[in-house]
């Protein structure tokens, strides 16, 4: 075969020619070519652009790379190829249609070959580009103020542990007053046959709800990164796109990139954007004022995505911007700096967030049959409930199936010797902590004790480990290896403390200013024995 050297970068003739796909080795389908279409009003709610309708203009849309604005006629025009998704980015003010799962449908697929063939079906062939490609939309108040929902990984590995997640998480937010959720990748645990189910049983809480692609959401056969999505794309539509609600834009990212080994054969994945997904995100933030803040979700946390140096000079400039990742199965508050290369005025706020099915609904069952699901960092499983207003935002941890005040766990003896009490050391996990947040201790009402972040493990979750570990044939599987927490304060018992009962009062004060408190009865003894 023959290569060429081009602006530095060596290049095969088949390459050259647009056989192959420099990046991804797939071969590239016919010629690109244009596709045309309406954004309008859909007065008669009929998803057709008919005589009842209004164009709208100064809408965007894409094809993942370019975005067009509609003119006066509400018109677009965009390049095709023969693998592209379609979109309309979603404006404040507007929703588009809603499935029967309430999966927000703004989006067109144009495979007129469809997805290769796979264990798990992509897409089936679509056969020609229509004439007009039209996205209807519907209007509705979005005030500066609203909630949303945020999954770390629900992850089922097959439909009982979906019926956990619907018992353990998804019941007792019926009625949320929240705008929309987001699941925040790996949807399900690589059987993607589980992807429809899991996004119906989501469905019933009745909000639009958007989903982010993980690590176990891609198709495992694919033989090139463009073909892992397919499946996900088949359900879900484009693995990433953004939309407006209310005074807020949301960038929802694919930062997964499959990988084959040319060696063996072996497919594994990296935290990746690639060239297309910036020069959309470029495209994409061109058009959002420097005032309006920009929140991106994603799957893997930005600190392990290769190529992140890139979306650091597209997004550290900007006054207000966030991001929310989940993956790793902890709850954390991360502050990027200039010592992994932000070069932003400020720390940029990336939250790692709790994950709904905890530590990959392991552990003991409770009195529900359902797994407690603990997280490596002593978290218990649940979800978060992010308040917008204007570009102020507050991150709120929910443990499933507790009560909202259930903010922190404290670690303490339930009985200490009178010799021992002073060296007592107590530890406190508040699950939503950061490094910006203050933690104090009082016993008995008396001074309140400056308490120092340790990066230590959850003692809890260590007796539920070891525990495990003991027990032969377990009917539930064994929990994950603890890790140290981010968010664990520690300090000892004060000086003179006497025999009896004693009160531990903790509060503290989180990076938005909220207070929480807890409480914790201990008793000091002559021995330390019960």
């Amino acid at each position: 075969m023959t290569f060429w050297r081009i602006g530095g970068s060596v290049i095969s003739l088949l390459t050259f020619l647009g056989v192959v796909d420099s990046v991804s080795g797939a071969e590239v389908g016919a010629e690109p070519t244009r596709a045309r279409g309406v954004v309008f009003h859909d007065a008669n709610d009929n998803q057709v652009f008919d005589q009842a309708d209004k164009p709208l203009a100064g809408i965007r849309v894409s094809n993942g790379r370019e975005i067009a604005t509609t003119n006066e006629s509400g018109q677009y025009e965009l390049t095709v190829d023969d693998d592209t998704i379609l979109f309309v980015l979603k404006p404040r003010g507007w929703r588009t249609p809603l499935d029967e799962a309430n999966l927000p449908r703004f989006y067109y697929i144009h495979k007129p070959n469809g997805s290769p063939e796979s264990q798990f079906p992509g897409v089936a062939p679509t056969g020609p580009l229509p004439a007009s490609v039209d996205f209807p939309l519907y209007p509705q108040d979005e005030p500066d103020k609203f909630q949303a929902v945020l999954f770390g990984d629900t992850q089922p590995r097959d439909k009982r542990e979906i019926e956990y997640l619907a018992n353990d998480v998804v019941q007792e937010l019926i009625g949320t007053k929240a705008a929309f959720g987001v699941t925040l990748g790996d949807i399900v645990f690589d059987n993607l046959d589980l992807l429809e189910p899991m996004a119906q049983t989501i469905g019933v809480l009745g909000i639009p709800w958007y989903n982010v692609i993980g690590n176990h959401d891609l198709n495992f056969e694919a033989q090139h990164d463009r073909h892992s999505d397919e499946t996900f794309e088949r359900v879900f539509g484009p693995p990433y796109y953004s939309f407006d609600y209310g005074p807020t834009h949301f960038l929802v990212l694919d930062d997964v990139e499959w990988l084959i080994d040319s060696r063996n054969g072996r497919g594994t994945y990296r935290g990746g954007i690639g060239t297309e997904q910036l020069e959309f995100i470029r495209n994409d933030l061109a058009g959002v004022p420097d005032d309006q803040l920009v929140v991106l979700m994603m799957h893997i946390p930005l600190p392990g995505v290769q190529d992140r140096q890139e979306l650091y000079r597209l997004i550290e400039k900007r006054r207000f911007c966030i991001s929310i990742s989940g993956h790793t199965h902890t709850h954390e508050h991360r502050f990027i700096t200039r010592d992994d290369g932000w070069q932003g005025p400020e720390p940029h706020h990336h939250i790692v967030n709790v994950t709904a099915c905890g530590s990959w609904w392991r552990g003991a069952p409770d009195e529900r049959g359902i797994p407690h699901a603990t997280m490596t960092d002593g978290g218990p499983n649940g979800y978060s409930v992010i308040t917008f207003d204007g570009t102020d935002y507050t991150l709120d941890y929910k443990a499933a199936g507790r009560d909202r005040d259930y903010q922190m766990q404290i670690h303490a003896p339930g009985f200490v010797s009178l010799a021992e009490a002073s060296k007592t050391e107590v530890l406190v996990n508040v699950f939503n902590g950061s490094q910006r947040s203050t933690v104090e201790m009082s016993v008995d009402d008396g001074q309140w004790i400056t308490m120092k972040q340790a990066a230590v493990e959850d003692p809890a979750y260590r007796r539920l480990y070891d525990i495990d570990q003991q027990l032969a044939d377990n009917p539930w599987i064994d929990l994950s290896k603890p890790h140290p927490s981010t968010h664990i304060w520690a300090a000892n018992l004060p000086d003179g403390l006497g025999t009896g009962l004693h009160l531990i009062k903790v509060r503290t004060v989180d990076m938005h200013g909220r207070e929480f408190t807890a409480k914790r009865i201990f008793r000091i003894e002559r021995t330390a024995s019960p």
